[in-house]
Parts: C-alpha cells; structure tokens; sequence
C-alpha cells in the first residue's frame, strides 16, 4: 500500500520502535563508544573499517572526522543529510522508517567522537511522514536517556533537531543544505573553505550521509575487521563504494 509516495508498514509492524531495537542490541554500541573508548579510538575504529560515504562521493568517514579542529573554541555541529532527492533513490527512507533508532545511534558515536553537542536532520521536505516518526524516536531515545544532556549517565550529550526541507535537490549538495539549514536560499558555497571548519553557523561541521552514520553501530559493535570482511575482495568493506 502507497500513501504520499511512501510505502506504508504493515499495521502491527514495530520495527521502528525502540523496545524493538533494544531487542535486537540497540544502543549496545553507542554504549560501548562512549563509556569504554576514548573519542579517539572510535575515530581509528571507524577509520580501520574504511567506512565510505553512502551519499555518492564515497569519502572516508573517518578521515572526513579528522578535518574537524579538536579543542577549537565554540560550537560544533552534525548534519544528517537525509534529504534524498535523487529520482528513484529510496535506501535512506527505509532506514528512516525501518530503523529510525539505529540511525540515531550512528549519531551518537559520530557526535561522540568528534564531541559534538547538537545535531540537525535534515530530512527531504516530501518525507513530512518520517519526519513525524524521526521525532516519535527522538522522543523515546530522550525519555530512555540515550539523548540528552548526559547519555549513559556521562559528562556526554546530544541534542537532535529534526528540519523538514522545501523540496529542493539542490539542497542534497552539502553546502546548499547548510545554507538551507541557516534560513537561506538553498545554493552552494564556494569551497574552500570546507563544512569540517567552516561549516553550519560559520563553525566546525560534520555532514554525513544517513545510511553512513546507520552503519556505525555494526562497526562499534562487531568491529572494523568485521566490516571489511563483508566487503568485495581487495577492497574495504561495505562502504568501499559510494
């Protein structure tokens, strides 16, 4: 069944809830992350595994972290690119529908890592619906206290804003999404300088394509050597290809 261009779950469907994803381990590896690893063993855990970026450029994450200035005065910030407006493209959606818990999870190690206090989902402004159900998982994850100023009881926190889009593919290039995300027209910036300095709000700015960030907790949880493995041979995991 098919309502606004979205396929529906079937009703008694609680995949995406998290008494669900708890079930299944959720939140496990962000715990792992946080309170048994240092920011900068996360970032070389991530880096072993060569996580790509899944949005099409294929960077590595890791290294995409390591642009970020550490102890840098000010704020910092996470943008979850989810605005999927490639005609036909639909990975990112069945994520956000499916398995909204573990794409905030990857959030919260990669937030972790790069000590990172906020973060923005920008999501496709046709996907109002997720959006409605990224902010129900927001919700329940703050209440279990997974976000929030102190996760897992540390000196570590991660708020999370959800921004519907207006409907523009441009706005899936990163620098037209921070411009976007800033109450402006959605267009490029000239680069350099790059988002990991100059980024959302002038300052230091990870951009990270969904499915990347869902791809964390499998890293963090089973280790950089079980991502590679399932990888084509020779090359670095699944994530070796945008």
């Amino acid at each position: 069944m098919i309502e606004n261009g979205l396929a529906l779950l079937p009703h008694d469907d609680r995949s995406w809830r998290l008494e669900d994803y708890l079930a299944r381990g959720g939140y496990e590896a962000a715990r792992k992350a946080i309170t048994a690893m240092t920011p900068e063993a996360v970032v070389d855990e991530v880096g072993r595994a060569v996580l790509r970026g899944r949005g099409g450029a294929g960077f590595p994450a890791g290294m995409k972290w390591g642009f970020v200035p550490r102890g840098a005065a000010g704020p910092k910030y996470l943008c979850v690119n989810a605005d999927e407006g490639e005609p036909g493209t639909f990975k990112d959606r069945l994520i956000l529908m499916r398995a909204p818990h573990r794409l905030l999870e990857g959030m919260l190690v990669a937030a972790y890592a790069v000590g990172i206090p906020k973060a923005f989902i920008y999501v496709r402004g046709e996907y109002a619906r997720i959006a409605v159900r990224l902010e129900e998982a927001i919700d329940e994850a703050r209440a279990a206290g997974f976000l929030g100023p102190s996760v897992f009881g540390t000196a570590f926190g991660l708020e999370v804003v959800v921004h519907l889009g207006a409907g523009a593919y441009i706005c899936g290039e990163e620098t037209a999404l921070l411009e976007s995300l800033e109450g402006r027209r959605g267009q490029p910036r000239v680069k350099p300088p790059f988002p990991a300095t100059v980024g959302l709000f002038r300052s230091p700015t990870v951009v990270n394509n969904v499915e990347t960030l869902a791809s964390l907790p499998g890293i963090l949880g089973r280790g950089a050597d079980w991502f590679r493995e399932r990888g084509v041979p020779g090359t670095a995991g699944p994530g070796s290809s945008a």
